[in-house]
């Protein structure tokens, strides 16, 4: 006897046992009504059943009450009815549905069973569970051999502590791991939604791989988006791959980069590649871009660290620096490295610049070492202060005093009071200056008893007269808008004004 879809020969069914066997050739002919105690056997498995009937010419029967399918030593298959085909090898099973393999076990009310595939469907809804998970689907396919399952239609995977929920999912009974291939929706102790298409969960370890820009949201109000995440639930561990973006919608910040990791254990963060951080907790939103950017948090304070070709952009305050530190213990922001801010037409720069900051603004800035205010005037000339250290004070985005303190100077120029016109350069020296502003001009300079100074006309005065010996202006580097800050300059471009031997005389404007 040959298996029409197969080339291999068909084995037959044999009847090993049955209490009483009849035949009716006239009502059923060539089939044999068996009662009372079944058995048949089929190759490696073996059949049981209180009633049957049996067409021994064509290689099958059905079975009826207490129907037990056993294959080998590890797979049980329980029913109310049996249809079986010993030529194809498919056994379909009806109401009351059973499978038993090892420590999976499946349930439904229609199965059918391919030995020769060693593959059990089920079409009409079902459930599959072993010690960890309990899945349940309309139409399901489970491999007792490979331990795989295919599911589809209003997919449901249940564990101790998180739902799955999808309309296709491939899942391995064995490794415990759920391979995702379409829309997927996991809720993790109604804490922590987890959004994909593609991927794959390891529901022992509660480690995932997760691909086409999948979701992360914790209830807590972070939001983890990239092309590829690696999540560990157990360790409350993400990280990021590509196209990052990272959200904190209570602390009202996102994180770029085209890798990102949070740890919310340690509540650690990190950014790098591309990485930015965007504080849009006030109206005026805040952009800082770095080689690397680290986020941290104790009990109560948010830290942000930025390391190398450090740049921020807002609308009232620019800067650069190789290094920025910032506490919301304090709220105070400190730049390392060459560190350069502006504010309207004024730039900062020092070796080391503190700003201090009140309801998101920036309301003082503390420079030490090699400070320089400058204040572009018009096109040729600049006011400019110098010192040991200055701080400055800012109210609604002006500067509206600068104290300089140790071997201060200065050069500015005063303007006429009814035009307005530059009536020539002011230059001091002294230990101290007060410098005051008004409408983001000079008002009034106070400086110490003990001071030195000249006022020249504007005419006849040559470019070296006009700067002080440490003068620099880089307009060209200072971020104009977010894209900006992605611009990489060398340290050493800072333009300083040419003096030539001739010591050109400058023309007053």
């Amino acid at each position: 006897m040959v298996n029409p879809l197969s080339n291999k020969r068909a084995t037959l069914v044999y009847l090993e046992n049955s209490e009483t066997i009849t035949y009716d050739d006239v009502l059923n002919p060539n089939v044999q009504v068996l009662k009372g105690n079944i058995r048949f056997r089929h190759d490696n498995a073996l059949m049981y059943c209180d009633s049957a009937y049996f067409f021994e010419k064509n290689n099958s029967m059905n079975a009826y009450g207490n129907v037990r399918l056993v294959q080998g030593d590890t797979l049980f298959v329980y029913g109310d009815v049996l249809y079986y085909d010993g030529n194809t090898k498919l056994a379909r099973l009806r109401h009351n549905v059973r499978m038993v393999n090892r420590k999976t076990t499946l349930v439904t009310d229609s199965l059918n069973y391919d030995r020769m595939a060693n593959l059990a469907y089920y079409y009409t809804g079902g459930q599959i569970s072993d010690p960890l998970n309990v899945l349940n689907s309309v139409w399901g396919e489970y491999s007792p051999s490979t331990n795989d399952a295919v599911f589809r239609n209003k997919v449901k995977l249940k564990n101790k502590n998180f739902v799955l929920s999808a309309d296709t999912l491939k899942y391995n009974t064995k490794s415990s791991i759920a391979n995702i291939v379409g829309p997927t929706h996991i809720l993790y102790n109604e804490e922590t939604n987890i959004y994909s298409n593609r991927g794959w969960y390891n529901t022992a370890t509660e480690r995932s791989m997760l691909l086409n820009r999948s979701r992360v949201i914790h209830k807590d109000g972070k939001t983890l988006v990239a092309d590829t995440i690696f999540y560990d639930k157990k360790q409350n561990y993400g990280e990021g791959f590509k196209k990052v973006v990272m959200t904190d919608s209570i602390q009202k910040s996102t994180l770029y980069g085209e890798y990102c990791y949070y740890s919310d254990k340690t509540k650690n963060g990190l950014a790098t590649d591309s990485a930015l951080l965007v504080d849009w907790s006030s109206k005026d939103t805040m952009s800082v871009h770095a080689d690397t950017l680290f986020t941290s948090k104790d009990s109560i304070y948010n830290v942000v660290k930025g390391y190398y070709h450090v740049r921020f952009f807002r609308n009232d305050v620019q800067g650069l620096a190789d290094s920025i530190a910032y506490s919301s213990r304090d709220s105070i922001m400190n730049l390392h490295g060459e560190p350069v801010l502006w504010a309207e037409n004024n730039q900062l720069s020092g070796d080391f610049i503190q700003a201090f900051t009140k309801n998101k603004k920036i309301n003082k800035v503390f420079i030490q070492q090699q400070a320089v205010a400058i204040q572009h005037e018009d096109s040729v000339y600049y006011n400019q202060l110098s010192g040991k250290e200055i701080i400055a004070y800012v109210d609604s985005g002006q500067l509206k005093k600068v104290n300089v303190n140790g071997n201060a100077e200065t050069i500015y120029y005063p303007r006429d009071d009814k035009d307005s016109t530059l009536v020539g350069m002011n230059k001091t020296q002294s230990s101290f200056v007060a410098m005051y502003l008004k409408n983001k001009k000079i008002d009034k300079v106070v400086l110490t008893s003990a001071s030195t100074g000249t006022m020249d006309p504007l005419l006849g005065l040559n470019t070296s007269d006009i700067y002080l010996k440490n003068f620099f202006w880089i307009e060209d580097q200072r971020p104009k808008k977010v894209k900006d800050l992605f611009s990489i300059f060398p340290k050493t471009k800072r333009f300083k004004p040419a003096t030539d031997k001739k010591s050109a005389s400058v023309k007053p404007k």
